[in-house]
């Protein structure tokens, strides 16, 4: 599937700021993804895709991920904001026909992350956190970290995460938690050398 061809497909899952959140996503994976060394047109095509079921309702994606056999753990039952991750995957196979390991395992967990990321799942978790329609505070410091350092980025991002997760008293994905320390060891590591 091109990327053209994925625009079409999920312009009508997704409201019109979702619609042009995706395409910001596309773009700056693309362009992270040139920059690191991932492939830019698979970049391009997760970041299309990988929002494709937030706009559904809960009750839906519930629904749907019942008759695509996805089984959640106790952590991803109780965090509604991880199912679109988690069903965007399943429904880009499923429905879609994408067969792609690394595009599925990006849109998969570009909500979580998790240890052992490759290229594109990293490119693809930082493009959702500074692509150009993201205005949050610290937005900026993120996008210079992601400039000089894909795992400065990650770890700013996951710090993000599972501080924004614990201050509202959210259940914190055991996979968030795994990629932290991942980042903080390697950062720790090379800062050593």
């Amino acid at each position: 599937m091109t990327a053209e061809e994925a625009k079409k497909k999920i312009r009508p899952l997704l409201s019109e700021k979702r619609y042009i959140h995706s395409l910001n996503v596309a773009e700056e994976a693309a362009s992270l993804a040139e920059k690191y060394g991932a492939d830019p047109e698979k970049a391009r095509l997760a970041g299309i895709l990988h929002d494709c079921m937030k706009d559904l309702p809960s009750e839906k994606q519930l629904k749907k991920m019942k008759q695509f056999g996805i089984i959640l753990s106790d952590t991803e039952q109780a965090v509604k904001k991880l199912w679109h991750a988690i069903l965007g995957a399943a429904y880009a196979e499923k429905e879609l026909g994408i067969r792609d390991p690394e595009i599925l395992e990006a849109i998969r967990f570009h909500t979580t992350g998790k240890a052992g990321m490759n290229p594109l799942e990293k490119v693809l978790f930082i493009a959702d956190f500074i692509s150009a329609d993201r205005d949050y505070p610290g937005v900026d410091r993120m996008r210079e970290k992601a400039a000089r350092s894909l795992e400065e980025a990650i770890l700013e991002g996951t710090a993000f995460t599972i501080g924004e997760l614990a201050q509202g008293g959210w259940c914190i994905h055991p996979d968030t938690v795994s990629l932290y320390n991942e980042t903080v060891l390697a950062l720790s590591h090379l800062s050593r050398k």
